[in-house]
């Protein structure tokens, strides 16, 4: 589909100056097909993967239809979480700058119901928020939909996946038939479908292909370290790099928190940003990045969206992605415009098959390198020192503002060296730092707690063959060891001890049983459990 530009597109010159202002002129995939389409006013459902521009797919639009004369809610956008709902907030503010006679407001869990109230009162146009509060509202009577001409489910598969699929049928249901429905999702599992066919309107289908994302730029290592080892390992790498900004990706708010916490105790110049920043903290955070008084950026992945910071040399993987996009999207912050960047992550014992799973995605190879030792550290410490002084005393631009008491120190019989190594003790203040032991995690076996549990021989001693399966649930289902045998066990009542090794990937589960369980096991076959049919396949061998 050829696409259109922004600026030709048949929206008001507020939005198209906005655009500008952000630096968009062509649009992207889904922009490009979901925009017109939904200027139409057709319902679509469209399926793209996060990161592909589908804020704008569904903002805009929306904005576009919105008669400030009429002073009642005509859009609402559901999101599952209160971070995605304030990340999209802030796209519809920037969007905005030129129209403010549209007015825009979030509503979620954890929030103040006064503060929503006062925002509900000033009537707005636009309602973004998460399913449970929007329910909450509508049964006190401070939501009216009456007059809503378009409704968006954004994220749909994981509204599903967090149990909201009641909660949004409910509000569907209680939303008048005639308004625009647009549904985006970067999956579409059998109940989001039900849902489309069930309440959309003859929805045209878009779906955009992940396209293949280059990693070239950015070199990729990874270390082996024990879990409560990273937090000292990070430390070692930090100073061994001595990377002048880089960011650091943890996979929950309360681990950016706490390592903040920790680097800053260090004097590291770090900061954090995550979904409880209010806009005002999280401006002042970006800018001091951007202003190079913040060295190191400790975040998210939902608050690191929008992130677009020139001259971030690395990215640190603290703790791993569980999806293979969200590892691209990180290490995309660095090696860019032809510069190139550096990825390190961490990897603990059950992460070594991440590396292999990223490594298929990306068709690239992750080097292991060995951790840094505290005599390397130093002389890495030293070359830099030199670097910098060496620099500084071939620039044109040197002055001599401290030759007056160099001299001074010189008449006065003071040696030449001992003057340096006095200045380098004031200004090199962490040279001499006491480093923790690193421990590496050795790779995971399953441990035999008893004579019985997961014992591979026999009572006498003869090695136990296994059957082998593969279950339609992984990683992304919140799948692990101990869970899916707790919940196959209760299924079919094959006892813990009857199963294998197991090997978790993103959407499929592979693993061993007792060969004489084969009938009890097969019986799961298309059993639906909440809503959700499960497949079993018999595999040659364990993969």
């Amino acid at each position: 589909m050829e696409k259109i530009l922004f600026n030709e597109m048949n929206i008001q010159v507020g939005l198209k100056k906005a655009i500008e202002l952000l630096g968009f002129t062509t649009p992207t995939d889904i922009q490009n097909e979901a925009i017109p389409k939904a200027l139409e006013g057709f319902d679509l459902v469209g399926e793209a993967k996060t990161g592909t521009g589908k804020t704008f797919s569904f903002a805009i639009p929306m904005i576009e239809k919105i008669d400030t004369k009429n002073n009642n809610i005509q859009g609402l956008v559901m999101l599952p979480t209160r971070e995605l709902a304030l990340q999209v907030y802030a796209e519809y503010v920037k969007l905005l700058k030129f129209n403010r006679d549209v007015k825009v407001t979030t509503i979620y869990g954890g929030q103040s119901y006064d503060k929503q109230l006062k925002d509900l009162k000033a009537k707005p146009h636009i309602v973004i928020g998460t399913p449970g509060r929007i329910i909450d509202h509508m049964n006190r009577g401070t939501l009216n939909f009456t007059n809503l001409k378009m409704l968006v489910l954004d994220e749909a598969d994981e509204m599903l996946k967090m149990g909201f699929i009641d909660d949004i049928e409910f509000i569907l249901a209680n939303t008048p038939n005639n308004r625009q429905t647009l549904l985006f999702s970067a999956t579409m599992p059998e109940e989001i479908r039900k849902v489309s066919k069930k309440y959309l309107n003859n929805p045209i289908n878009i779906k955009i292909g992940a396209k293949t994302l280059t990693v070239d730029q950015t070199k990729q290592y990874y270390y082996e370290v024990k879990q409560s080892s990273k937090t000292d390992l990070l430390i070692r790498l930090i100073d061994f790099y001595s990377f002048n900004s880089a960011i650091i990706f943890c996979n929950t708010k309360s681990m950016v928190d706490e390592l903040t916490s920790a680097l800053q105790q260090h004097d590291y110049a770090a900061d954090a940003i995550h979904g409880d920043l209010k806009q005002v903290q999280r401006d002042r955070v970006m800018n001091s990045f951007r202003n190079g008084l913040t060295k190191i950026l400790i975040a998210t992945d939902v608050a690191a969206r929008g992130i677009d910071v020139k001259g971030v040399e690395a990215v640190f993987n603290y703790d791993l992605p569980q999806d293979d996009e969200s590892y691209v999207h990180r290490i995309g912050r660095t090696g860019r415009a032809g510069l190139s960047g550096v990825s390190l992550s961490f990897v603990t014992g059950r992460g070594r098959n991440r590396i292999s799973e990223i490594e298929r995605f990306t068709k690239s190879k992750m080097e292991k390198k060995e951790i840094p030792s505290i005599d390397e550290i130093i002389k890495q410490k030293q070359k830099k020192i030199y670097s910098d002084i060496t620099m500084i005393i071939d620039s044109s631009e040197k002055k001599n503002t401290y030759k007056p008491i160099i001299n001074k120190l010189l008449a006065e019989g003071y040696d030449g060296i001992d003057i340096l190594n006095a200045l380098l003790d004031k200004i090199v203040k962490d040279e001499i730092k006491e480093y923790k032991e690193i421990e590496i995690e050795e790779p995971y076996k399953r441990k035999n707690k008893d004579s019985k549990k997961h014992n591979r021989t026999d009572a006498k001693g003869k090695e136990i063959s296994y059957s082998y399966y593969q279950i339609n649930l992984g990683r992304n289902d919140g799948v692990r060891p101990k869970e899916l045998v707790e919940f196959l066990s209760k299924l079919t009542k094959i006892p813990n001890y009857c199963f294998g090794d197991i090997i978790i990937h993103n959407n499929k589960t592979s693993f061993e049983i007792r060969p004489d369980m084969n009938k009890k096991i097969v019986q799961i076959q298309g059993r639906k459990v909440n809503g959700f049919e499960l497949s079993l396949r018999k595999l040659s061998k364990l993969e």
